[in-house]
C-alpha cells in the first residue's frame, strides 16, 4: 500500500485532517506507544460518508480511536489507519428523556449535561475518562451501572464496506465489558433513554460523590484505568493486591501502589513494558490463586501470542469500578 498516495487522497476531502506517522502515545492516556502510519480525523459530519467509502476501498487495516483511555499500541506501531472523530461528533442534544450524543463526546461532559437537564441514569459516567463511542464498544460502566442500562441505539460507520447504519442496542449483544462490534465498525453516535430525576440536587450530589471516590481510590498520571476485568464473584484489584504485586515493575511500567488494577507508565516509557507487566500480573495471579485475569485494554500491534495470553480467559462479570 502506498500510504503517501492514500494520504493525499484523504487529505483532499473537505473536513478531514491527515497526519503521517502520528505518535500513538499522543493519542492515548498511557502516553506511550509507537507510530500510527496514517492518522485521519474527520471534523465535519458531511465528510463522513466520502471518507468511509475511501477507507473501505483502500483495504487498509483501520483502528478506531476515541479518547485513547483504553488503548495501548505496541512500540513497533500500527501499519494502518488510525481513525478519529472530531468536533462535529461531540454534541449532546436532550429532548425530554431522550439524549442524542456524538461518539466523540466525553462521558463526564454527557453525565453532567444529563444531570443539569433533570435526568438520572448516567451519573456513573462522570468518573470515566472515555468517549461515548469507546464506551459503547466495550459496554463501559462503573458504580453499579453501564452503557447497556440506558443505550437505545447507535449509528455505525462500517470501514470495510463504507456503509452507514443504525443498530438497536438489543442487537449489540451487550454484556459485561463486551459488545459484538468489530474493529472495522466505528460508532459515530448514540441515543440514550434516561429517566426524570427525583430531584436535581440528588443528581448533583451523586456526581460529587463519584468524583470524590475516584480521586480518593484511583491514581492519576499515565494509565488507562482498570486493566483487568473482574472475575466472577471477585475483584481483579483485590487478587492483584493479595498476590503482593503492588509496586511490581517491568522497565518503565509499574503496578500502582494506590490501586492494584492500574498500571502506570513512566514519562518516555515503553508500551512493550506495559504489556510485559500485564503478562507478569496474569501469570502470578494465576499461580497464586488459580484465577486467570483478562485484560480489557485494546491491544494493537503486539505479537498474537502475547495478546492472547493476557486476554484469553474465562468470562468475567461485575463492576470494574472497584476492580
Amino acid at each position: 500500500m502506498n500510504f503517501d498516495s492514500l494520504a493525499d487522497h484523504l487529505a483532499g476531502i473537505d473536513g478531514v485532517a491527515v497526519v503521517r506517522q502520528m505518535s500513538s502515545g499522543s493519542l492515548c492516556t498511557y502516553r506511550v506507544g509507537g507510530d500510527i502510519e496514517l492518522f485521519v480525523r474527520v471534523d465535519e459530519r458531511r465528510a463522513l460518508g466520502e471518507l468511509v467509502s475511501v477507507i473501505a476501498a483502500s483495504n487498509v487495516p483501520t483502528m478506531p480511536i476515541g479518547k485513547g483511555s483504553n488503548l495501548l499500541v505496541a512500540d513497533s506501531g500500527f501499519a494502518g489507519i488510525g481513525f478519529m472523530l472530531g468536533e462535529d461528533f461531540t454534541h449532546t442534544t436532550i429532548d425530554e428523556s431522550i439524549v442524542s450524543v456524538g461518539a466523540a463526546a466525553a462521558l463526564p461532559v454527557v453525565a453532567r449535561a444529563t444531570v443539569s437537564a433533570g435526568l438520572t441514569g448516567f451519573e456513573w459516567a462522570v468518573g470515566v475518562p472515555g468517549s461515548i463511542g469507546g464506551a459503547v464498544r466495550m459496554n463501559a460502566g462503573g458504580h453499579g451501572s453501564d452503557m447497556a442500562a440506558s443505550l437505545a441505539s447507535v449509528t455505525i460507520a462500517d470501514l470495510s464496506t463504507g456503509v452507514l447504519s443504525t443498530i438497536e442496542s438489543n442487537d449489540l449483544d451487550l454484556s459485561y465489558r463486551y459488545s459484538n462490534l468489530g474493529a472495522h465498525q466505528v460508532v459515530t453516535g448514540a441515543t440514550l433513554r434516561l429517566e426524570t430525576a427525583p430531584s436535581p440536587e440528588r443528581g448533583s450530589a451523586e456526581l460529587k460523590e463519584i468524583v470524590a471516590w475516584r480521586r480518593a481510590h484511583q491514581p492519576g498520571g499515565a494509565n488507562a484505568g482498570s486493566v483487568f476485568t473482574n472475575p466472577p464473584g471477585d475483584s481483579a484489584g483485590r487478587l492483584i493486591d493479595a498476590a503482593g504485586l503492588k509496586g511490581l515493575r517491568v522497565g518503565t511500567a509499574v503496578v500502582s501502589d494506590k490501586h492494584a488494577n492500574f498500571i502506570q507508565a513512566d514519562a518516555d516509557g515503553k508500551a512493550d513494558d506495559v504489556m510485559g507487566l500485564m503478562v507478569k500480573v496474569v501469570d502470578q495471579v494465576e499461580a497464586r490463586f488459580g484465577v486467570r485475569l483478562h485484560a480489557e485494554t485494546r491491544l494493537v500491534g503486539f505479537a498474537e501470542k502475547l495478546t492472547e495470553h493476557v486476554q484469553a480467559s474465562a468470562s468475567s462479570e461485575g463492576d470494574s469500578t472497584n476492580g
